[in-house]
């Protein structure tokens, strides 16, 4: 009998957690092999290690607790890899070398595979004087072009790009030219955005008042505080960013506010992090432990929740010690601090099994009683710890006790963290679980609502045919385990059809016993007004979240799922959700290369690289499909030897990928983005970043001038070898990176594939 709930969720441990051989071979046989093999290899800390290896792996099995990825694939695996999900880089020195330094830092962690956070209000803005050069600052965002550029080039861990978060204070004198950003849709992809708004800010908003844009004590112009927010909120109406963090909350909140001063976050948004900031996260799987699941009397058991949280935040301490760092800083950061990030998922499934609908009052209070329960567990677990292991380094039990989430806490936790003191700083944060949640049986995202209760998934087989397979929300699944096909109560809402409201709902009352932070989408209708969409904002900051996320669908973004209704009675009844996907969103590709053709319409083009004794010579021939002309090959040549074996590679690998149709266009992108470590050059005015990247550019050339690109950073014409099949409504979303398949949604502020598992942001 296997372990797994669901077809997909096999699939997602073979291909992202299995342990395997550099060829491919399985080294772990079951997924109970990797619950031992994480088990072992975290138990390994404690002083009786077999002893803590069962309770380890007792927590494991049946995907109870479930550590984030970067722990489930690399623990005991001997490999370099950071086992850390979450950074935050040190503060961007206001020089051109300290800048530098720091991108240097930022390749390194993303090497080891880890997503970073910076924040980039510490470079000063455009225009203003840099001293000893006579020259003008480029501003922060010419070096955030740096760093995406650089992003592009790492994979982090497996086969993941590493993701970014920038933020900018909202008093900076370039918050608007980071504010609109993202309006340029080839601009900035690596990253996510974040606006830093304080107290004053939205007070000032509230006021109608003027605000000040200053950088190191220069007032350098003054707007109206109403005007800017509606630009950030137009931006993210219009774009999805940028997000926006309430950065005084976070940095009155923090439990470690007399040591740190707290300026972003990791690219998700729910660990707020000091310079060279690391955490580690975790998610108990509420919807593994509902007894009596759609019956009377369903609920949670205080003592298990307890018990598993205790072995949980026990695991999470003895990763802070087993885990590679990508740069000393960070190693010291985490063992002075110890700060963990447990969280939860599967939190709606188990509000559908309890008889709850999420986002009422009743499913908000009883997420808060789960969510201090499992606080307070884990604040007396570091506690037990403390007593064995000592607390973390930089404790001070009195201006530790005087924070505002200690504040808040039962007065037995305190006395005894008075007492004994504590192991972990920090204990508690909701992390994007989208990928553990399918491995776990397609179990609700964090504490996300479902967001659809079934759709079709299509699986690309050996031979290369697409077969479907349908993929089932884990509570449907359990309901239709006990009643067959009775219809879905009422209470069984999705995320297409909830208001904004009760999704602020929902954050805001996990947010009361998180000492970190969450990461949540709230999906807007497409229809919502501007105001109603300023309104979610609002509600988000007086209701005392620390950062607030949406996701509303248009023309930019894409409608990535649509979930259709059909009702019998009304839809409060009786509502049979179904999977629809968006008109266009599968592109049949050419499923084998076509046949050459004996002649080939093409161009041949000269680039002459600086200090190169030899041009490249670049010949690009076109097929004409349907009065149409595509790329079809490529052909590069030099006479010095030294490009040989590239060019050779070079011109079969992107001739290849032109034979089998599609967009090709990420050739271009990706070649563009490549940079050269030993310098670029100046080309015709403009600085190419490397030999590669000139090469794409020639290709680019080429696909606007024969009409298969509209312009540079424009994107492609329709495509006239796509097919588009089979679906009637809706708009087409953006096709996933990994596998291509249009399946994309948006899961806790990132884009996330239901066909594969791919998420961008780790």
């Amino acid at each position: 009998m296997t372990r797994f709930a669901a077809p997909i969720a096999e699939q997602i441990w073979d291909m992202k957690y299995r342990l395997k051989e550099a060829d491919g071979t399985p080294v772990d046989g079951t997924v109970e092999d990797s619950w031992r093999r994480i088990a072992r290899a975290l138990a390994a800390e404690e002083k009786n290690p077999e002893q803590w290896e069962d309770r380890f792996y007792d927590a494991l099995a049946d995907f109870k607790y479930l550590p984030a990825g970067r722990i489930t694939a690399g623990a005991g695996t001997a490999r370099s890899v950071t086992l850390f999900n979450c950074f935050v880089m040190g503060t961007v020195p206001d020089t051109m070398a300290g800048i530098f330094d720091m991108l240097k830092e930022a390749a390194l962690t993303m090497q080891q595979g880890g997503g970073i956070g910076y924040d980039f209000s510490t470079i000063r803005p455009r225009g203003a004087m840099v001293h000893g050069v006579a020259a003008d600052a480029s501003g922060p965002l010419s070096f955030m072009d740096v760093w995406d550029a650089m992003c592009r080039t790492i994979m982090s861990a497996g086969s993941r790009r590493g993701a970014m978060m920038a933020t900018m204070r909202c008093d900076h004198p370039d918050i608007e030219a980071f504010i609109e950003a993202k309006s340029d849709s080839a601009r900035l992809r690596m990253f996510n955005l974040s606006v830093l708004v304080t107290d004053a800010f939205m007070e000032a908003v509230k006021a109608d008042g003027s605000w000040d844009l200053v950088f190191d004590g220069k007032i350098y112009r003054t707007v109206e505080a109403r005007d800017l927010w509606n630009r950030i909120m137009q931006a993210t109406y219009d774009y999805a960013e940028p997000g926006v963090i309430f950065i005084d909350r976070i940095n009155e909140k923090n439990n470690l506010s007399y040591c740190e001063t707290i300026a972003a976050t990791n690219p998700c948004g729910e660990q707020p992090l000091p310079p060279y900031g690391a955490c580690l996260l975790g998610s108990i799987n509420l919807a593994r432990l509902v007894d009596k699941p759609f019956e009377e009397g369903a609920g949670i058991s205080d003592e298990a929740l307890d018990g598993l949280v205790a072995t949980a935040v026990r695991m999470m301490d003895n990763v802070v010690d087993v885990s590679r760092f990508p740069l000393e800083q960070q190693a010291e950061e985490a063992r002075n601090k110890r700060r963990i990030g447990l969280g939860v998922t599967g939190l709606a499934d188990a509000l559908l099994m309890m008889g709850l609908r999420y986002g009422s009052e009743e499913a908000a209070a009883k997420t808060e009683d789960w969510l201090k329960r499992i606080a307070r567990a884990a604040y007396l677990a570091s506690v037990e710890l403390a007593k064995e292991k000592g607390p973390f380094p930089l404790f001070e039990a009195e201006p530790y006790l005087a924070s505002g989430t200690m504040m808040e806490m039962d007065e037995d936790v305190r006395e005894a963290v008075r007492e004994h003191g504590i192991r972990n700083a920090l204990l508690t944060s909701i992390a994007p679980t989208g990928t553990i949640s399918l491995y776990a049986g397609n179990v609700s995202s964090g504490i996300e609502p479902v967001f659809a209760y079934s759709y079709t998934r299509k699986v690309l087989q050996k031979d290369g045919t697409r077969t479907e397979e349908e993929v089932v929300d884990y509570a449907v699944q359990m309901w239709r385990d006990k009643f067959g096909d009775a219809d879905l109560p009422a209470h069984f809402v999705n995320a297409q059809v909830l208001p904004p409201e009760d999704h602020v709902r929902m954050q805001a009352a996990a947010q009361k016993w998180v000492d970190s932070s969450i990461s949540k989408t709230i999906n807007c209708p497409e229809d919502i007004s501007f105001e109603g969409f300023k309104n979610v904002y609002m509600q988000a900051y007086e209701t005392g979240c620390k950062g607030c996320t949406t996701y509303r669908p248009n023309d930019v973004t894409g409608s990535v799922l649509s979930v259709s209704e059909k009702t019998e009675a009304t839809p409060a009844e009786t509502p049979e959700l179904a999977q629809e996907a968006s008109e266009g969103a599968e592109v049949v590709y050419m499923s084998e290369p076509l046949d050459r053709p004996q002649a080939l319409e093409g161009a041949t083009y000269k680039l002459k690289w600086p200090d190169s004794e030899h041009a490249i010579y670049l010949t690009i021939n076109d097929v004409v499909i349907g009065g149409h002309r595509r790329p079809f090959e490529v052909f590069i040549n030099s006479k010095n030897m030294e490009h040989f074996a590239w060019t050779v590679a070079l011109t079969r690998m992107i001739s290849a990928v032109f034979r089998r149709g599609g967009d090709v266009s990420f050739v271009v992108e990706e070649l563009k983005a490549v940079f050269d470590p030993r310098g670029g050059a100046w080309v015709q005015g403009k600085y190419i970043p490397s030999i590669l990247a000139a090469i794409g550019g020639v290709i680019e050339r080429h696909m606007i001038a024969i009409g298969f690109l509209e312009g540079e950073g424009k994107g492609l014409k329709t495509d006239p070898t796509a097919k588009v099949v089979g679906l009637e409504t809706g708009r087409p979303g953006k096709a996933c990176p990994s596998c291509g398949q249009f399946e994309l949604q948006m899961v806790e502020g990132c884009m996330t594939c239901m066909s594969c598992g791919h998420s961008k942001c780790g």
